[in-house]
Protein backbone atom coordinates (compact mmCIF):
# COMPACT_ATOMS: atom_id res chain seq x y z
CA UNK A 1 0.00 0.00 0.00
CA UNK A 2 2.91 2.53 -0.82
CA UNK A 3 2.11 6.29 -1.91
CA UNK A 4 3.13 7.63 -4.67
CA UNK A 5 5.96 10.01 -3.50
CA UNK A 6 9.64 9.59 -3.20
CA UNK A 7 9.86 7.44 -0.07
CA UNK A 8 12.30 4.32 -1.20
CA UNK A 9 10.69 1.33 -1.07
CA UNK A 10 12.06 -2.18 0.93
CA UNK A 11 11.50 -4.99 -0.89
CA UNK A 12 12.64 -7.22 1.29
CA UNK A 13 10.32 -6.11 4.78
CA UNK A 14 7.36 -5.41 1.95
CA UNK A 15 7.69 -8.92 1.76
CA UNK A 16 7.82 -9.96 5.12
CA UNK A 17 4.81 -7.39 6.04
CA UNK A 18 2.86 -9.26 2.80
CA UNK A 19 3.50 -12.45 4.64
CA UNK A 20 2.37 -11.28 7.81
CA UNK A 21 -1.19 -9.25 6.66
CA UNK A 22 -1.37 -13.30 4.50
CA UNK A 23 -0.69 -15.22 7.82
CA UNK A 24 -4.02 -12.18 9.85
CA UNK A 25 -6.25 -13.27 6.63
CA UNK A 26 -5.65 -17.35 7.05
CA UNK A 27 -6.19 -16.73 10.47
CA UNK A 28 -9.51 -14.49 9.79
CA UNK A 29 -10.57 -17.11 7.47
CA UNK A 30 -10.42 -20.09 9.65
CA UNK A 31 -11.53 -18.03 12.48
CA UNK A 32 -14.69 -16.92 10.37
CA UNK A 33 -15.06 -21.06 9.77
CA UNK A 34 -15.00 -22.18 12.76
CA UNK A 35 -17.62 -19.69 13.49
CA UNK A 36 -20.10 -20.92 10.76
CA UNK A 37 -19.43 -24.35 11.79
CA UNK A 38 -20.17 -23.50 15.83
CA UNK A 39 -23.36 -21.23 14.90
CA UNK A 40 -24.84 -24.00 12.85
CA UNK A 41 -25.23 -26.29 15.58
CA UNK A 42 -26.26 -23.39 17.98
CA UNK A 43 -28.71 -21.79 19.07
CA UNK A 44 -30.01 -18.74 16.80
CA UNK A 45 -29.35 -16.29 19.56
CA UNK A 46 -25.92 -17.33 19.87
CA UNK A 47 -24.85 -16.74 16.00
CA UNK A 48 -26.70 -13.56 16.84
CA UNK A 49 -23.88 -12.75 19.21
CA UNK A 50 -21.18 -13.32 16.56
CA UNK A 51 -22.99 -11.02 14.18
CA UNK A 52 -22.92 -8.42 16.43
CA UNK A 53 -19.23 -8.64 17.86
CA UNK A 54 -18.72 -8.26 13.35
CA UNK A 55 -20.47 -5.40 13.40
CA UNK A 56 -19.41 -3.59 16.62
CA UNK A 57 -16.03 -4.41 15.99
CA UNK A 58 -16.58 -3.13 11.86
CA UNK A 59 -17.99 0.31 14.26
CA UNK A 60 -14.71 0.12 15.91
CA UNK A 61 -11.83 0.22 13.07
CA UNK A 62 -13.67 2.45 11.17
CA UNK A 63 -14.20 5.03 13.26
CA UNK A 64 -10.48 4.60 14.92
CA UNK A 65 -9.51 5.41 11.16
CA UNK A 66 -11.57 8.39 10.73
CA UNK A 67 -11.01 9.80 14.31
CA UNK A 68 -7.77 8.28 14.20
CA UNK A 69 -6.03 12.05 14.07
CA UNK A 70 -8.67 13.49 16.57
CA UNK A 71 -8.33 11.00 19.27
CA UNK A 72 -4.31 11.01 19.07
CA UNK A 73 -4.20 14.37 19.30
CA UNK A 74 -6.82 15.03 22.36
CA UNK A 75 -4.96 12.06 24.11
CA UNK A 76 -1.62 13.68 23.61
CA UNK A 77 -2.77 17.06 24.53
CA UNK A 78 -1.79 18.49 21.90
CA UNK A 79 -2.23 21.90 19.73
CA UNK A 80 -2.02 22.59 16.14
CA UNK A 81 0.15 25.52 15.26
CA UNK A 82 0.52 27.64 11.96
CA UNK A 83 3.61 28.63 10.33
CA UNK A 84 4.09 32.12 12.41
CA UNK A 85 3.66 29.89 15.51
CA UNK A 86 6.26 27.30 15.18
CA UNK A 87 7.96 29.08 12.17
CA UNK A 88 11.44 26.33 12.47
CA UNK A 89 9.08 23.02 12.78
CA UNK A 90 7.56 24.46 10.21
CA UNK A 91 9.97 25.01 7.56
CA UNK A 92 11.56 21.52 8.75
CA UNK A 93 8.00 19.80 7.78
CA UNK A 94 7.86 22.07 4.30
CA UNK A 95 11.74 20.32 3.45
CA UNK A 96 10.41 16.81 4.32
CA UNK A 97 7.54 16.79 2.02
CA UNK A 98 9.50 18.89 -0.28
CA UNK A 99 11.58 16.21 -0.79
CA UNK A 100 9.31 13.42 -0.37
CA UNK A 101 6.63 14.87 -2.81
CA UNK A 102 3.99 14.51 -0.91
CA UNK A 103 0.92 16.79 0.65
CA UNK A 104 2.07 19.03 4.15
CA UNK A 105 0.04 17.71 7.16
CA UNK A 106 -1.54 19.54 9.67
CA UNK A 107 1.48 20.26 12.47
CA UNK A 108 0.83 19.92 16.49
CA UNK A 109 2.95 20.57 19.34
CA UNK A 110 2.39 19.08 22.55
CA UNK A 111 3.37 20.22 26.14
CA UNK A 112 5.60 17.48 27.11
CA UNK A 113 9.37 17.20 28.48
CA UNK A 114 8.95 13.08 26.82
CA UNK A 115 11.11 13.70 23.46
CA UNK A 116 8.54 12.12 21.37
CA UNK A 117 6.76 12.04 18.22
CA UNK A 118 3.63 10.86 16.06
CA UNK A 119 2.25 11.03 12.74
CA UNK A 120 -1.41 9.61 11.85
CA UNK A 121 -4.44 9.98 9.85
CA UNK A 122 -6.41 7.64 7.22
CA UNK A 123 -4.20 9.12 4.41
CA UNK A 124 -2.06 11.84 3.27
CA UNK A 125 -4.86 14.72 2.74
CA UNK A 126 -5.77 14.27 6.24
CA UNK A 127 -2.88 13.64 8.20
CA UNK A 128 -1.59 15.40 11.28
CA UNK A 129 2.20 15.17 12.75
CA UNK A 130 2.83 15.77 16.05
CA UNK A 131 6.30 16.26 18.11
CA UNK A 132 6.95 17.40 21.25
CA UNK A 133 7.96 20.22 23.44
CA UNK A 134 10.54 17.97 24.59
CA UNK A 135 11.95 16.45 20.85
CA UNK A 136 11.78 19.91 19.67
CA UNK A 137 14.45 21.23 22.64
CA UNK A 138 16.42 18.21 22.45
CA UNK A 139 17.38 17.46 18.94
CA UNK A 140 19.41 19.45 16.47
CA UNK A 141 17.87 20.62 13.30
CA UNK A 142 18.79 17.36 11.37
CA UNK A 143 18.07 14.92 14.29
CA UNK A 144 14.62 16.43 13.88
CA UNK A 145 14.18 16.61 10.41
CA UNK A 146 15.44 12.44 10.22
CA UNK A 147 12.32 11.88 12.90
CA UNK A 148 9.99 13.96 11.12
CA UNK A 149 11.08 11.96 7.93
CA UNK A 150 10.17 9.02 9.25
CA UNK A 151 6.52 10.12 11.12
CA UNK A 152 5.69 11.04 7.55
CA UNK A 153 6.91 8.09 5.68
CA UNK A 154 3.79 6.50 7.86
CA UNK A 155 1.84 8.78 6.12
CA UNK A 156 3.12 8.31 2.80
CA UNK A 157 2.33 4.41 3.15
CA UNK A 158 -0.70 4.27 4.80
CA UNK A 159 0.27 2.87 8.18
CA UNK A 160 -2.70 3.84 9.72
CA UNK A 161 -4.94 2.07 7.34
CA UNK A 162 -3.12 -0.98 7.31
CA UNK A 163 -2.90 -1.33 10.78
CA UNK A 164 -6.39 -0.82 11.56
CA UNK A 165 -7.30 -3.22 8.71
CA UNK A 166 -4.72 -5.91 10.18
CA UNK A 167 -6.30 -5.12 13.79
CA UNK A 168 -9.74 -6.13 12.69
CA UNK A 169 -9.83 -9.42 13.64
CA UNK A 170 -8.12 -8.98 17.08
CA UNK A 171 -10.61 -6.22 17.94
CA UNK A 172 -13.73 -8.57 16.63
CA UNK A 173 -12.10 -11.73 19.03
CA UNK A 174 -11.50 -9.58 22.00
CA UNK A 175 -15.34 -8.83 21.67
CA UNK A 176 -16.30 -12.20 21.47
CA UNK A 177 -14.32 -12.96 24.24
CA UNK A 178 -16.00 -10.60 26.50
CA UNK A 179 -19.45 -11.26 25.58
CA UNK A 180 -19.09 -14.76 25.99
CA UNK A 181 -17.78 -14.56 28.92
CA UNK A 182 -20.86 -12.26 30.40
CA UNK A 183 -23.32 -14.34 28.57
CA UNK A 184 -21.73 -17.62 30.53
CA UNK A 185 -21.54 -15.55 33.67
CA UNK A 186 -25.28 -14.17 33.53
CA UNK A 187 -26.89 -16.08 30.53
CA UNK A 188 -27.22 -19.54 32.27
CA UNK A 189 -29.73 -19.06 34.62
CA UNK A 190 -32.61 -17.83 32.50
CA UNK A 191 -31.56 -20.88 29.78
CA UNK A 192 -34.94 -23.06 29.54
CA UNK A 193 -34.34 -26.51 28.41
CA UNK A 194 -34.09 -26.88 24.74
CA UNK A 195 -31.37 -23.98 25.14
CA UNK A 196 -28.83 -26.35 27.13
CA UNK A 197 -26.38 -26.87 24.41
CA UNK A 198 -25.56 -22.93 24.46
CA UNK A 199 -23.59 -22.39 27.59
CA UNK A 200 -20.54 -25.32 26.14
CA UNK A 201 -21.17 -23.30 22.50
CA UNK A 202 -20.23 -19.91 24.41
CA UNK A 203 -17.50 -21.43 26.24
CA UNK A 204 -16.03 -22.93 23.07
CA UNK A 205 -16.76 -19.68 21.19
CA UNK A 206 -14.79 -17.86 24.23
CA UNK A 207 -11.61 -20.29 24.06
CA UNK A 208 -11.35 -20.16 19.79
CA UNK A 209 -11.54 -16.31 20.36
CA UNK A 210 -8.56 -16.11 23.34
CA UNK A 211 -6.61 -18.08 20.73
CA UNK A 212 -7.45 -16.08 17.75
CA UNK A 213 -6.58 -12.91 19.87
CA UNK A 214 -3.44 -14.55 20.87
CA UNK A 215 -2.39 -15.51 17.89
CA UNK A 216 -3.60 -12.35 15.87
CA UNK A 217 -2.07 -10.10 18.67
CA UNK A 218 1.45 -11.62 18.13
CA UNK A 219 1.07 -11.15 14.02
CA UNK A 220 -0.04 -7.24 13.94
CA UNK A 221 3.19 -6.43 16.86
CA UNK A 222 5.46 -8.11 14.44
CA UNK A 223 3.83 -6.19 11.53
CA UNK A 224 4.33 -2.95 13.48
CA UNK A 225 8.14 -3.65 14.25
CA UNK A 226 8.60 -4.20 10.27
CA UNK A 227 6.58 -0.87 9.80
CA UNK A 228 9.06 0.76 12.09
CA UNK A 229 11.91 -0.52 10.39
CA UNK A 230 10.77 0.34 7.07
CA UNK A 231 10.12 4.27 8.42
CA UNK A 232 13.35 4.28 9.89
CA UNK A 233 14.55 3.15 5.72
CA UNK A 234 12.60 5.25 3.83
CA UNK A 235 13.27 8.15 5.99
CA UNK A 236 17.36 7.91 6.19
CA UNK A 237 17.45 7.36 2.66
CA UNK A 238 15.19 10.18 2.31
CA UNK A 239 16.93 13.09 4.26
CA UNK A 240 20.46 11.49 2.92
CA UNK A 241 21.58 11.07 7.09
CA UNK A 242 21.09 8.10 8.67
CA UNK A 243 23.61 9.36 11.46
CA UNK A 244 21.38 11.31 12.05
CA UNK A 245 18.19 9.61 12.58
CA UNK A 246 20.74 7.42 14.39
CA UNK A 247 21.85 10.23 16.81
CA UNK A 248 17.78 11.13 17.46
CA UNK A 249 16.95 7.60 18.07
CA UNK A 250 19.65 7.55 20.67
CA UNK A 251 18.78 11.11 22.58
CA UNK A 252 14.64 10.15 22.57
CA UNK A 253 15.47 6.86 23.96
CA UNK A 254 17.99 8.26 26.56
CA UNK A 255 15.67 10.68 27.34
CA UNK A 256 12.64 8.62 27.47
CA UNK A 257 14.58 6.74 30.24
CA UNK A 258 14.15 9.83 32.53
CA UNK A 259 11.24 10.30 32.79
CA UNK A 260 9.18 9.35 35.65
CA UNK A 261 7.27 5.96 35.13
CA UNK A 262 3.84 7.18 36.26
CA UNK A 263 4.32 9.88 33.34
CA UNK A 264 5.12 7.69 30.59
CA UNK A 265 2.10 5.41 31.81
CA UNK A 266 0.02 8.21 30.69
CA UNK A 267 1.24 7.98 27.58
CA UNK A 268 0.88 4.37 26.44
CA UNK A 269 -1.43 4.41 24.64
CA UNK A 270 -0.25 6.36 22.01
CA UNK A 271 2.70 3.46 22.11
CA UNK A 272 1.75 2.44 18.65
CA UNK A 273 2.12 5.79 17.27
CA UNK A 274 5.06 7.06 18.51
CA UNK A 275 8.53 7.19 16.95
CA UNK A 276 9.99 5.44 19.98
CA UNK A 277 7.90 3.44 22.67
CA UNK A 278 7.29 5.53 26.06
CA UNK A 279 9.16 3.12 28.45
CA UNK A 280 11.97 2.21 30.11
CA UNK A 281 14.19 0.10 28.32
CA UNK A 282 17.05 -2.02 29.48
CA UNK A 283 19.09 -4.55 27.62
CA UNK A 284 17.70 -7.66 29.70
CA UNK A 285 14.09 -6.67 29.50
CA UNK A 286 13.77 -5.65 25.74
CA UNK A 287 15.24 -8.77 25.14
CA UNK A 288 12.07 -10.40 27.03
CA UNK A 289 9.58 -8.73 25.32
CA UNK A 290 10.49 -7.82 21.98
CA UNK A 291 7.64 -10.24 20.81
CA UNK A 292 5.08 -7.99 22.21
CA UNK A 293 6.51 -4.50 21.45
CA UNK A 294 5.10 -2.27 18.73
CA UNK A 295 8.81 -1.09 18.08
CA UNK A 296 12.14 -3.15 17.11
CA UNK A 297 14.97 -2.77 19.79
CA UNK A 298 16.81 0.18 19.72
CA UNK A 299 19.82 -1.81 19.03
CA UNK A 300 18.14 -3.52 15.95
CA UNK A 301 17.07 0.04 14.77
CA UNK A 302 20.96 1.49 15.28
CA UNK A 303 22.05 -1.72 13.53
CA UNK A 304 19.72 -0.86 10.38
CA UNK A 305 20.41 2.41 10.34
CA UNK A 306 24.00 1.75 10.01
CA UNK A 307 23.64 -0.57 6.97
CA UNK A 308 22.22 1.90 5.37
CA UNK A 309 25.23 4.58 5.94
CA UNK A 310 27.62 1.94 4.38
CA UNK A 311 25.10 1.22 1.25
CA UNK A 312 25.08 5.24 0.84
CA UNK A 313 28.82 5.42 1.54
CA UNK A 314 29.68 2.84 -1.08
CA UNK A 315 27.30 4.63 -4.24
CA UNK A 316 29.24 7.55 -3.67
Amino acid sequence: MAARTRYAPDRGLTARMTATMFLLGLVFVAFIALIIGIGAATHASDAVIVLFALILGGGFAIGSLFYSDKIALSTAGAVEVTPQQAPQLHGIVDRVCALADMPKPRVAIANSPMPNAFATGRNADKAVLCVTTGLINMLETEELEGVIAHELSHVAHKDVQVMTIASFLAVVAALLIRISFYGELFGGGRRSGNDQNSLPILAIIMLVSIVVYAVSFLLIRLLSRYRELAADRSGALLTGQPSALKSALIKVSQGINKIPTKDLRTAEPLNAFFFAPAAHLNAKAASLSTIFSTHPSLERRLAELDKIQRQLSQGQ
